[in-house]
């Protein structure tokens, strides 16, 4: 399935600043992959996720979806194939009602009322919020505005989704709510965070970015065990592989939380 691929070769990108975004990065990831993009701020995440979207159009190199190169010119076919929930969910609604937010997407496509009406119900169904499609977003709280922008994002049926930063401002309950909600997306994901357990929680694969460039990429549970490479991106390990905080061991006693 072609169509799932992303691919992006010997990326550059320059902002008009003169400030360096992307310094040669070079990856591919496959039809089904979750894949993790992480590293400190500035590291160059979401310069990449832009470019995946075309939102920004590389200084030097090419990002491939699918079968498409990303250029102005291709940008509907490239926006047909790939959904991206911004980190601010207040970048991504901007509708009078949350129904309206998600109908957006596929009223711009061109369906008709019945089948509209059917895709953004099943859209809030699956993130448990049909019982807010009438509400502005301005009422909804963050983990609300959260699962609103990634209704609007699954009602266009996107082959890849995208994320930045999903986990930021929720709280612990809507954070969990949101990791079983991807775990039901069959299709590719890519989430730039810098919630190293999420990326645990649901993606095989990371790869980890540090001034621009690609410095590591494969197997989740191996690059969160490699403190020295974590360290030099400003990061520290997963919650769940620091081990006991009062008696040091790999998992925390109850004799400990007594202490």
């Amino acid at each position: 399935m072609s169509h799932h691929i992303v691919e992006a070769k010997d990326l550059h990108y320059i902002y008009p600043d003169g400030t360096i975004g992307l310094n040669g990065i070079s990856f591919r990831i496959t039809h089904g992959e979750s894949v993790a993009l992480v590293g400190e701020n500035g590291a160059g995440k979401s310069t990449l996720l832009l470019h995946m979207t075309g939102y920004l159009i590389a200084t030097q190199g090419k990002m491939r979806v699918g079968d498409v190169i990303v250029a102005p010119s291709s940008l509907n076919t490239v926006r047909r194939s790939i959904g991206m929930v911004f980190q601010n969910s207040d970048d991504q609604l901007f509708m009078p009602t949350v129904f309206e937010d998600v109908a957006f997407g596929p009223m711009n496509l061109g369906l008709e009322k019945d089948e509209l009406e059917s895709k953004v119900m099943e859209a809030l169904e699956t993130v448990g919020i049909a019982h807010l499609k009438n509400r502005p977003p301005y009422r909804l709280s963050q983990g609300e505005k959260k699962a609103a922008a990634i209704a609007s994002v699954l009602a266009m049926s996107p082959d890849i989704l995208i994320m930045d930063e999903p986990s930021s401002s929720l709280d612990p309950q809507s954070r969990r709510r949101l990791v079983e909600l991807l775990k039901t997306f069959q299709h590719t994901k890519i989430i730039a965070t810098h919630d190293l357990d999420m990326a645990m929680d649901l993606c095989e694969r990371t790869i980890m970015l540090h001034e621009g460039r690609v410095t590591a990429d494969g197997p989740t549970v191996k690059i969160m065990q490699d403190d020295e490479l974590l360290h030099v991106s400003k990061l520290e390990r997963p919650l769940r592989m620091q081990g006991c905080p009062v008696c040091g061991s790999q998992k925390q006693s109850s004799s400990c939380l007594d202490r």
